[in-house]
């Protein structure tokens, strides 16, 4: 659950994101917690990497909507647990949906959201990151035995994108992301929310 978002301090940083729904969503927001005490982050696919914007962030949410206007639902499947060998980020592959994500981030990388990210773009879901190198090893090897003990369905339809914003919260320490907008993927025909601040 967000903490209430009065007396946070939004930054700019933003990102687009599909968070992954049940049974398979609750499972990995539980795996994460095991794997990075006190982690609050949604399990997700990132489209757009975290950014700042030179723009307002209305005209990019616009941006956003016109681009999305025909791009339709699909289905993405999860594969193995892996590890990235520059940041040592602990994620789950995808297999059907990896060009479909890559493609809406060409799509979207651009104009008012453009921007020079540090790695090249390889979707997958984020299990645990910012982990002390000695925990690197053990970490993975319990998030494999979790994984391969995972009976629930491995695949999941992405029906909508959320344009969320980075906030840090003082009093806490928290830095949560804040939802902004939904935009829902055709054949939904329901239009985009208006953007605000949304837990």
């Amino acid at each position: 659950m967000q903490p209430d978002e009065s007396g946070g301090q939004p930054i700019n940083s933003y990102a687009l994101v599909s968070y992954i729904p049940d049974p398979l969503g609750p499972f990995l927001n539980q795996l994460r917690i095991e794997m990075l005490e006190g982690c609050t982050a949604r399990a997700h696919v990132t489209v757009l990497p975290p950014r700042p914007l030179v723009h307002p962030a209305e005209e990019a949410w616009q941006e956003l909507v016109e681009a999305l206007e025909d791009t339709t639902p699909f289905l993405l499947d999860t594969t193995a647990v892996e590890i990235f060998p520059v940041s040592s980020v602990i994620y789950l592959g995808i297999g059907n949906g990896f060009q479909q994500v890559k493609a809406l981030h060409a799509l979207l990388n651009r104009s008012k959201l453009a921007f020079q990210e540090p790695f090249p773009f390889h979707p997958h879901i984020t299990l645990a990151q910012g982990l002390n190198p000695d925990r690197i090893g053990p970490v993975a090897t319990c998030a494999r035995q979790r994984w391969a003990g995972y009976c629930g369905p491995r695949s999941f339809p992405v029906r909508s994108l959320e344009f969320v914003q980075n906030t840090i919260f003082p009093e806490t320490g928290a830095n949560c992301w804040i939802n902004l907008g939904e935009c829902p993927l055709r054949p939904a025909h329901r239009p985009a929310q208006q953007l605000g601040r949304n837990d």
